[in-house]
């Protein structure tokens, strides 16, 4: 079930042989993240259990069952902004439904992460990959209401 994007990036990783190659690698996919508007950077789009300052915004594209999961993400951590890069790959462009069913733990191991993230660190993924599933189940809800 693993997104096109995230497929290369396991690849990528692959290549990389070495753990620093890799870090730069994920801190350079946050200095191209999408920026993130001030405005929407409000305690409802925080994500609680992160270290650091973490927010997401979803954004829905189309309605129904063609409708597909995106969000914006930002934090003042340059490894995090990374790492809400590395679940853009992972999330962006799937239909909602999947996105709670999304194996992230099994997913991101793939590029070895849990191997080298602190466990605080470990801990706010886990928190914005809660907040992602709890988003995209609103919007289930929502829709199905």
């Amino acid at each position: 079930m693993a997104q096109p994007d995230f497929d290369e990036l396991a690849e990528t990783f692959d290549f990389l042989e070495d753990w620093e190659d890799r870090y730069r690698h994920v801190i350079e996919m946050g200095r191209a993240l999408e920026p993130m508007d001030a405005a929407l950077k409000v305690p409802a789009n925080k994500v609680e259990g992160c270290a650091s300052q973490v927010w997401v915004f979803p954004r829905i594209e189309g309605e129904g069952a063609g409708a597909r999961f995106d969000f914006l993400g930002d934090s003042d951590a340059m490894i995090v902004r990374g790492l809400i890069a590395v679940l853009h790959c992972l999330y962006a462009g799937r239909p909602v439904s999947e996105v709670p069913k999304v194996d992230a733990v099994g997913e991101l191991a793939r590029l070895g992460l849990d191997e080298h993230l602190s466990s605080q660190r470990s801990n706010g993924v886990r928190a914005m990959v809660a907040r992602l599933r709890t988003e995209a189940q609103a919007y289930l809800d929502r829709a199905h209401a």
